[in-house]
């Protein structure tokens, strides 16, 4: 007894079993995180070492090379970047995806503590590691500002408070302070008075550090108690520090107040936040991986009231960006789409069948399949996000497919005469191995998509699963629920009248019938054009068909090659990110200025809700001439018209540019945030390409060559072929030489060492000391006054401490002189590296962008001693573009491996796939009708169509072969003609399904609308044009191919006796 005839005859052991489906679905949703996109986690470990004073080359010479040369043994790093800046150093090991992270945290520990001993030993603590994802974004930002509070008093409530209670919040990873002003005092001496008394900036530091001691002091312990011992060695305000004793010279004690100052300040005073043109701290919260975004930020908000209470009056708390929202509208969208594509689709069954109860039958096969792909999500542990959804969506339209075969053959029988329980019975019988066959291969085509690595395939692999499971579970419903219902609820209407719309829809699909009738007969007629050859394998029209499809190959391959490429397209959510760099010698207070100004521009903007900008050395910047802003825009519906549509983020993008170049001396990098950040280091555009060499000069003098032709690059039309172009050889920094004469230098008894060690005390911002209170610590800085640290004279007035223990001038031993320096230096792979970050126009492809500068590369003759790589999301999509013609390939091989096994041939699996050049036609058609880059989602739409387009095929071929096999049907052009015609309507009514079901994805709008949309106008178009031309292809191809297997038998299987010969289909 096969399936269908147990469910037909057990009816409430197949309702229970889809009730299981829906019940067992419904809690799975409710168990599903929902977030923007599928878990892509990349084991990133940042490195951050820090020695205050030293300029780049330093830190990356006896820093950066000796941390580099330690993690380099670490198994499992696909790539080391590095950028040494005055006083710090960062490390970013990004890992392979397979590795653990949290192995590979351990090594890098380990590495850590080995190179330990070789590092320099001036440095105030060790080198420090956090694990890092590059492609996570922050979910919430939160502002808080004060027209009146000091800006360390605002600190304090965002770090010491708030920033730690919502770290304790379950889902949440870290949370990221913006513009910390962190409390620190600051001691600030005069080095002419310091000369003038004879003491010693070394001495003042240490007598700092001994009298702000936090040391232990013991017990006394007696007969009947124990008494803790305390000291006051203690100083904890600006007061108590000014009335420490430094010295003592001719008896007389010297007060700090009389050398110099004490401030209250901040550890950083060369770091600044705003929130729009005030002040402010803004706090970045990063969720967990994996978890539920909107319930994090949920909670995060819910502590939100009561933390407002506990503040002061006069500190405001407020939300820059909550990603939730713009999530919530992006699934939103999906959800919506796939309500539509389910209405249109079971309108589409409904036209087709005329009747009510036919038409629910194969639709219950939708929720069932949806309910039941709920549940196989669950069970994986996928989320509820953009492309799990768009993967629903899809499904939308082919899960009814195989319910409506179903269908179509028992409703068949039913007009043959026989009842609906007989009807069920046979019709199921006959048509369960079509069925079989059309889920297998179709499921067959995903297979090499949830197996691929990399990005690509961490990226995919939920969405393969997901529709995988989608047309599992409607496969399931259409051989077990379908003819159940069929053999109780249909019933049959012969002599029935009906109505006037019933007889002109019958009259419009017999009139198409007879069309295609009349149009397959010419394809297959044996006259060439109206001759008639005797020679069987003379010209005819079938040749004709056969010419168009090898045209459709040639067309194939021809439209891959030449239709623009892109890796994942710019999602507007709402947001916009903008890097600023001003000149290298630019101080913080310039760049604060300058910063403002571009803030003023962006408060006239109509289109943004509000922004945060950020200006000095911290975070993602390596260096103090540099910023960042972020902007939030308005909802889509709020902001300005253009050409009748909202503008959109990539529009105001062009928008800031334009204006902001009346900004002077600052250089603004503009743009959208990508879907899927990528890089281990932060640029200031998009994408990256770097050039490595092993020698400096080469390096510099070649990497500039080609930054100045990659601005030079043009399209066609003449505007920029490239937009906000920018290196990061910053080789020009202004720098003072202190040139040591070393021979009065030892005449004098004053090392280099010594030297050093006053200059980085003097102008280093040492922390000398620190202060502990009961929930935080505070650093003491000791420096020379602001004003010796803005003239270049008062280094002659530094006193350095010779070994005799008498003071030597600066100057008396050494020359100074201005030169340029570098203001960063960077590695990549261990070896110096010279970055050149770009964004693109609007309408320009990544792909044409990476054609070009390959183009450039051979159009300057670059030497064979500077290397080259992509970075980023380029190297990415380099890297998919290689591997996606092998996923096409794959997916293609085992369909016809899974039919050849099912068909038990080699040649059946080749007529089945036929159709598929002309899909692959329609759909980059489509794209470049639409000027629509082929994404990587559009490509996805084409690995679909693979699976769809041969259901049309296996629907003809199995019919026929049934006739040839079951009826005796010898001629296989009478066989694939019946087969052509009886299941036309099918045929129709499952592309229709599909095609309808794709509609609302290629005409989608509003949040996330970006990425579903190429995805649909490749289904779309592919639909389009494949329903057309394999309806003539297929039965062509069909008698070609059957022709060639008798004439030379590559198949075990013999499907018919020899032909015979029989009349042809009438021309």
């Amino acid at each position: 007894m096969s399936l269908p005839e147990l469910c037909i005859r057990r009816p409430v052991m197949t309702t229970l079993l889809m009730a299981a489906f829906v019940i067992f679905g419904a809690f799975g949703y409710r168990s599903l995180p929902v977030s923007e996109l599928p878990n892509v986690e990349f084991p990133t470990i940042q490195v951050q070492a820090s020695l205050p004073g030293a300029d780049p080359e330093t830190m990356a010479s006896s820093v950066a090379t000796v941390l580099e040369g330690q993690f380099s043994t670490i198994p499992g790093i696909d790539s080391m970047t590095s950028t040494s800046a005055t006083g710090t150093t960062r490390i970013v090991l990004q890992f392979a995806l397979n590795r653990d992270i949290d192995a590979a945290a351990q090594d890098v520990v380990a590495a850590i503590a080995a190179a330990q001993r070789r590092l320099p030993a001036t440095m105030p603590s060790p080198p420090t590691m956090r694990k890092v994802n590059p492609a996570d974004f922050p979910v919430l930002f939160l502002v808080l500002s004060s027209p009146t509070l000091q800006l360390q008093t605002v600190n304090e409530y965002a770090e010491t408070l708030l920033a730690q209670q919502i770290s304790t919040i379950s889902g949440v990873a870290q949370v990221l302070v913006f513009g910390s002003q962190k409390r620190a005092i600051r001691v600030q001496v005069n080095p002419s008075i310091l000369a003038a008394r004879g003491i010693g900036i070394d001495e003042v530091q240490k007598a700092v550090a001994q009298a702000n001691s936090n040391l232990p002091t013991g017990q006394l312990s007696g007969p009947d108690k124990t008494l803790t011992v305390r000291a006051t060695g203690q100083l904890f305000d600006q007061e108590a520090f000014l009335n420490q004793i430094v010295a003592v010279r001719n008896g007389a004690p010297v007060r700090l107040r009389e050398i110099g100052t004490v401030v209250e300040s901040v550890e950083n005073d060369k770091v600044a936040a705003w929130y729009k043109s005030d002040r402010a701290m803004i706090l970045a919260v990063y969720r967990q991986p994996g978890v539920n975004t909107i319930e994090v930020v949920e909670a995060v908000r819910g502590i939100l009231p009561q933390f407002r209470e506990s503040l002061p009056a006069s500190v405001d708390l407020g939300i820059l960006y909550d990603r939730s929202q713009s999530i919530k509208h992006s699934i939103h969208e999906v959800q919506f789409t796939l309500v539509l594509a389910a209405c249109l689709v079971i309108l589409v069954i409904f036209l087709f069948l005329r009747n009510l109860s036919a038409t629910i039958i194969p639709s219950l096969a939708l929720p069932i399949s949806v309910a039941g792909t709920f549940g196989a999500m669950a069970a994986f542990g996928f989320s509820l996000d953009n492309l799990s959804l768009l993967a629903l969506t899809l499904a939308v339209g082919y899960v009814v497919d195989d319910a409506i075969v179903m269908l179509e053959n028992i409703v068949r029988h039913m007009e043959m005469g026989k009842k609906p329980m007989e009807a069920a019975l046979v019709g199921s019988r006959e048509i369960a191995f079509t069925i079989v066959s059309m889920t297998v291969s179709l499921v067959a085509v995903f297979i090499p998509v949830m197996f691929m690595g990399g990005l690509v395939g961490r990226l995919l692999h939920e969405f393969a699963v997901t529709i995988s499971a989608a047309i599992i579970v409607s496969g399931i419903v259409s051989v077990t629920l379908t003819p159940m219902m069929c053999s109780r609820f249909l019933r049959a209407h012969h002599g029935k009248k009906h109505g006037a719309l019933y007889r002109a829809s019958e009259w419009f699909f017999d009139a198409l019938l007879k069309l295609y009738d009349v149009s397959l007969k010419w394809c297959l007629s044996t006259k060439f054009l109206g001759l008639k050859f005797k020679s069987r394998w003379a010209p005819s029209n079938k040749f004709l068909v056969f010419l168009a499809f090898l045209l459709s190959v040639w067309a194939t391959v021809h439209l891959f090659r030449v239709v623009p490429k892109d890796f994942l397209p710019l999602e507007d959510t709402g947001r916009i990110s903008i890097s600023t760099v001003g000149a290298q010698d630019a101080s913080f207070e310039a760049m604060v200025g300058l910063q403002q100004r571009v803030a003023e521009i962006l408060l006239k903007n109509p289109n943004i809700e509000g922004f945060m900008s950020s200006v000095g050395a911290g975070g993602p910047r390596a260096s103090a001439n540099s910023g960042t802003m972020f902007l939030r825009l308005k909802a889509m519906e709020e902001r300005e018209i253009r050409n009748g549509r909202p503008v959109t983020a990539q529009q105001i993008v062009v928008d800031i540019r334009a204006a902001a170049r009346a900004v002077a001396g600052l250089n603004i990098f503009p743009q959208v945030p990508p879907t899927i950040p990528l890089g281990s280091n932060s640029s200031r555009g998009a994408y990256q390409f770097t050039l490595q060499s092993l020698e400096l000069e080469p390096l510099y003098e070649w990497s500039t060559r080609f930054e100045q032709a990659v601005r030079a690059a043009r399209l066609p039309s003449g505007s920029p072929l490239f937009a906000d172009v920018s290196s990061d050889l910053d080789i020009s920094s202004p720098n003072i030489f202190v040139t040591i004469d070393r021979n009065k230098a030892a005449t004098l008894g004053v090392s280099a060492e010594s030297i050093q060690l006053a200059l980085n005390l003097a102008y280093g911002s040492q922390q000398c000391s620190t202060i502990y209170t009961s929930n935080t610590q505070y650093q003491v800085i000791c420096e020379v006054m602001k004003e010796y640290r803005n003239d270049r004279s008062a280094l002659e007035k530094l006193y350095v401490r010779a070994s005799s223990g008498q003071l030597v001038p600066l100057g008396a031993f050494s020359t100074m002189r201005s030169d340029v320096g570098p203001l960063t230096v960077n590695h990549s792979g261990q070896l110096p590296a010279v970055t050149i970050s770009f964004n693109l126009p609007p309408g320009v492809s990544l792909g044409t962008a990476i054609d070009r500068l390959k183009a450039i590369e051979r159009e300057i003759r670059l030497p064979a001693t500077v290397s080259t790589a992509l970075q980023g999301t380029a190297q990415a999509f380099e890297k998919s573009t290689q591997g996606l013609g092998v996923l096409l390939a794959m997916a293609i091989l085992v369909v016809y491996i899974v039919l050849g096994i099912l068909y038990e041939s080699f040649i059946h699996p080749l007529t089945i796939l036929s159709g598929l050049p002309s899909a692959a036609v329609g759909a980059l058609v489509a794209l470049m009708a639409f000027d629509t880059p082929l994404s990587l989602y559009a490509f996805v739409g084409v690995i679909m169509l693979v699976g769809i387009v041969k259901k049309n095929a296996i629907m003809m071929i199995d019919f026929a072969l049934e006739r040839m096999r079951g009826e005796g049907k010898t001629d296989p052009e009478q066989a694939i003609y019946e087969a052509c015609l009886v299941r036309f309507r099918p045929i129709m009514m499952t592309t229709m399904a599909a095609f309808f079901g794709t509609l609302p994805i290629a005409l989608a709008a509003g949040g996330g609308s970006e990425a579903r949309i190429p995805l649909g106008l490749a289904v779309v178009g592919g639909l389009a044009v494949s329903q057309i031309l394999t309806l003539f292809l297929t039965p062509v191809i069909f008698i070609y191919l059957d022709r060639l297997q008798h004439w030379r038998p590559f198949d075990r299987q013999e499907t018919a006796p020899p032909p015979q010969p029989a009349p042809a289909p009438a021309e």
